[in-house]
């Protein structure tokens, strides 16, 4: 897929994964560019970490309402600073500033 989350661009999921994702993956959902960029921002404004955008899907479905978690603790792994910094500003340029106080 073409997406800015290069880490899930993967044509095969390998022969070691697959089969623990058959085995102990319930759900699988999917989130849009947008949704990466205004998480990868909240995160960086809010937590002072630049993560990349592979890195966000989870924190991303969560925040996003995609995955309901309503009443739980909810932990998340945030990885990955495999950003160019030169590249973030132009990522967060691709949705307007009204777009990051509309949402969170």
């Amino acid at each position: 897929p073409n997406t800015i989350a290069d880490g899930a661009r993967t044509p095969y999921l390998g022969k070691l994964n697959f089969p623990l994702i058959l085995n102990y993956v319930d759900d699988m959902v999917t989130v849009s560019e947008e949704e990466i960029l205004r998480t990868m921002y909240l995160i960086w404004e809010r937590m002072k970490l630049v993560i990349e955008p592979t890195g966000t899907l989870a924190a991303a479905a969560l925040l996003e309402g995609i995955v309901k978690v309503s009443g739980v603790r909810v932990g998340v792994i945030i990885s990955g600073g495999n950003v160019d910094l030169k590249q973030v500003g132009e990522l967060f340029n691709r949705i307007e500033a009204k777009e990051w106080s509309k949402k969170f």
